[in-house]
């Protein structure tokens, strides 16, 4: 994606106007791409010219704890610079979008904490990650609704008049079940109850065991509580999947549970920004971002959250975005870099 056309290198196209940062920092991992703040509008995904890509660990607060958190995203932001061949001065604008900024405080502490760390005619833009996944499937025009199923979930959406909605996204305490982790921590739950005899008997015992190469249910208490965090919980999944491929009836109830779920959330943002005009049947885009949300051999997990959707709002529109959230993230603070630069020159 994005070559350099007549031999350019990233220094020499960073050079040429300066660069833009955009991070998508997730519960999982955090991306950082950088593109040159002089490209044109891009008329395809593969038009994207970008300079470099950087990845480190998790920058949700709520998981890891502020400090660890801020030391990803400066860690990630450096190191896609360095990987273009330039520093900070180079940079124009920046788009942080992050899980966990849930709130206008959240965006404060961010916007306060970045800038400190770039020259001061950077622009800064803080947003959930939801906002970048959004702009990933729609090439950076924040318009229709995102659904993001992975290690978390979260249904966020845009009119095109700026109003926003969400729901979902509050973490696993307060029920992302639609999620990687609400997933597997039901499965794990099955588990134990199946043991204790308070449930069904279901093969997610072997399999789950299996998988962590344990040989009891007895030592999953010692396992999850060892290390809870959420990515690790959820990296159980695709057992889930596999169990309920083979025709697990436990494991089957998990996945339909959580792909109602998931419609609810989308269907109530939808309901609140009238997304689907005043008789519900008006067409909207709906992007669909996250690894529970991948294909399957049997169980097409989307396929049905969408399924239930068109149930309620017939004119969704299913997106599978071409680019990753970070370019949906820098895409963002490119457009608002040239819209700046257009005021600018009329001024």
């Amino acid at each position: 994606m994005g070559g350099y056309e007549n031999g350019d290198s990233p220094a020499a196209a960073a050079g040429e106007g300066g660069v833009i940062l955009g991070v998508d920092g997730g519960t999982t991992n955090t991306v950082c791409v950088c593109l040159p703040a002089a490209m044109p509008p891009p008329d395809s995904p593969g038009a994207i010219p970008v300079l470099s890509r950087a990845v480190a660990g998790c920058s949700n607060r709520n998981s890891v704890g502020e400090s660890a958190a801020l030391e990803t995203l400066e860690q990630v932001m450096a190191q896609a610079l360095t990987m273009a061949n330039t520093d900070r001065s180079a940079v124009r604008a920046v788009c942080l979008a992050v899980s966990g900024v849930n709130h206008p405080s959240d965006q404060q502490k961010m916007l306060d904490w970045i800038r400190d760390l770039f020259p001061g005619h950077v622009k800064f833009y803080v947003e959930n990650d939801a906002v970048a996944a959004l702009a990933s499937g729609t090439m950076g025009k924040l318009h229709g609704c995102v659904l993001i199923a992975g290690t978390g979930s979260i249904a966020y959406g845009v009119t095109e008049d700026g109003k926003v909605a969400r729901a979902a996204g509050a973490g696993p305490v307060l029920g992302d079940w639609g999620s990687g982790y609400g997933i597997a921590a039901q499965a794990l739950t099955a588990v134990v109850k199946a043991y204790d005899g308070r449930g069904p008997h279901t093969n997610l015992t072997r399999e789950i065991l299996r998988k962590l190469e344990l040989s009891s249910p007895d030592e999953l208490i010692g396992w999850t509580y060892a290390d809870p965090s959420w990515a690790r919980i959820a990296a159980l999944v695709p057992v889930v999947v596999s169990s309920a491929e083979d025709g697990d009836e436990v494991a089957n109830k998990i996945l339909h549970d959580s792909v109602q779920e998931l419609a609810d959330s989308v269907v109530a943002v939808v309901r609140r920004l009238t997304l689907c005009g005043e008789d519900g049947k008006d067409q909207f885009p709906l992007v669909l971002v996250g690894g529970v949300l991948e294909g399957n051999k049997k169980w097409n997990i989307s396929g049905e959250v969408v399924r239930c959707i068109s149930k309620v709002f017939p004119g969704v529109h299913p997106v599978r975005p071409e680019v990753e959230p970070a370019i949906g993230a820098a895409l963002l603070a490119w457009s608002h870099h040239r819209k700046g630069l257009k005021l600018e020159n009329r001024s």
